[in-house]
């Protein structure tokens, strides 16, 4: 297959029109190992409907209630602008409400322990401080370059960042925390996993097991909630150990909000990056536009490199962004998959000279965090969380075959088995009313 150059180009100076996320693993880094259900709520003195009961309301419990209470006391008093509070407030309303739901429904942590107030009180406080620490503060976190490895503590001694004094400093008290860690211990008990799916686990051993051969695997995904991460993390984890050793190891391709949203940078921090400038956001300031431009370059360039090194596994959304209620019908169509983000990628695959394999992944994981019913362009969104089922489905693997002349059928193949995949899930979670 051959296509042209100009391809690529258009794609990293535009910016594909998209916002991609992806992840890359090494294949070494993988040890082989054997193999391997939605509730929605109002903020709290609201009705809470959930696809059991329809009609049954409800406040927070007294100990969800009084942990929710102090929290948002402490927050008052450390707020370095009032015009803050707001947003947050409504934040820690949703998540003490999602939790509280969760520990209702009798949900666990992975250890078996209950979900409890104190829990939720103590995730929220952890994620506040360090948005206001590494988001707001003096001493804000600064994603340098193209590209970023994720802050996970340096527990091997391996990490060459560890021993610089002046990037100890920027990290302070918390140079040792694991945040890839500390984001999915912060949404993980509002993952209904007892009754999430992971469907298509067969194309799921079969793309590891391409890994583990030195060998290249995309999955080309639908994208629903700033939680996608931790979603796939959350998941993989439940069909083996071996598969989340797999999330570990992710690095996503992302807009710039991951990294200029001041909530969403301690996420950011536990993830490996590589940082790809949208269109809309390169176009909108004609002063950096050939700085961010050459950003999107660079970044291209590591990619490549990555998937010439092999073993490389890369999870992508090729619509460009989240997919988005329809506000007069309420279902949640998937966003169709962009022709020249799909082409990108099968490009680049191609000339690393190594095997690269593409796979659909469906993702189900909208009530999670519902996003705003349009795009919003800046940063800081109202945030949403919901205790609800999530899933995903890997599809049969799209043969990479075909030249320039026939590159839509490919494309089409993969976002029809997305599409597919996404439908049975819903069907699958009791979650019908979503399907278009």
């Amino acid at each position: 297959m051959k296509f042209s150059s100009s391809i690529v180009s258009t794609a990293v100076l535009l910016g594909a029109g998209c916002s991609i996320h992806a992840f890359t693993t090494p294949a070494s880094s993988i040890a082989p190992r054997g193999p391997s259900h939605a509730t929605s709520f109002s903020p709290p003195s609201a009705v809470f409907s959930t696809t059991e009961d329809k009609t049954s309301s409800t406040t927070l419990p007294p100990d969800f209630q009084a942990a929710r209470d102090q929290s948002v006391a402490a927050l008052q008093s450390s707020l370095p602008s009032p015009s803050l509070e707001g947003p947050l407030v409504h934040f820690m309303d949703e998540y003490f409400a999602a939790l509280s739901v969760a520990a209702a429904s009798g949900a666990t942590n992975p250890d078996g322990s209950p979900i409890t107030a104190r829990q939720a009180a103590k995730e929220m406080s952890a994620t506040l401080q360090f948005g206001m620490k590494y988001g707001l503060g003096p001493a804000k976190f600064t994603f340098a370059g193209a590209s970023h490895k994720a802050l996970r503590g340096n527990p091997d001694g391996a990490d060459e960042r560890y021993s610089d004094e002046s990037f100890l400093a920027m990290l302070g008290p918390h140079d040792q925390t694991d945040f890839y860690a500390a984001g999915c211990n912060f949404f993980r008990p509002a993952m209904d996993l007892r009754r999430s799916l992971v469907l298509g686990q067969d194309h799921m051993a079969e793309a590891l097991e391409q890994i583990r051969n030195g060998e290249n695997v995309v999955f080309l995904a639908n994208h629903q909630s700033e939680a996608d991460p931790q979603v796939v993390s959350c998941l993989f984890e439940t069909v083996g150990p071996e598969y989340g050793d797999l999330a570990a190891h992710v690095t996503y391709v992302a807009g710039h909000k991951v990294t200029t949203d001041p909530l969403a940078i301690p996420f950011s921090m536990g993830r490996n990056l590589l940082c790809i400038h949208s269109k809309k956001h390169i176009d909108a300031d004609p002063e950096t536009k050939s700085a961010k431009s050459a950003q999107n370059m660079r970044a291209m360039n590591e990619m490549l490199q990555m998937f010439k090194s092999g073993g490389c596994a890369i999870w992508v959304a090729p619509s460009g962004g989240r997919d988005r209620r329809n506000v007069e019908t309420g279902k949640i169509p998937i966003a169709p998959f962009d022709q020249k983000t799909v082409d990108m990628f099968r490009l680049m695959g191609n000339k690393s000279k190594t095997p690269t394999h593409f796979y659909p992944m469906s993702m189900v994981s909208y009530d999670l965090c519902p996003p705003p019913d349009f795009v919003e362009a800046g940063v800081g969104e109202q945030r949403n969380v919901r205790f609800t089922r999530i899933g995903i489905k890997i599809g049969e693997e799209v043969p990479n075959v075909g030249g320039a002349e026939k590159r839509h059928l490919f494309t089409e193949r993969a976002d029809q088995e997305a599409r597919e995949g996404y439908a049975e899930l819903l069907k699958g979670l009791g979650m019908e009313q979503y399907i278009p």
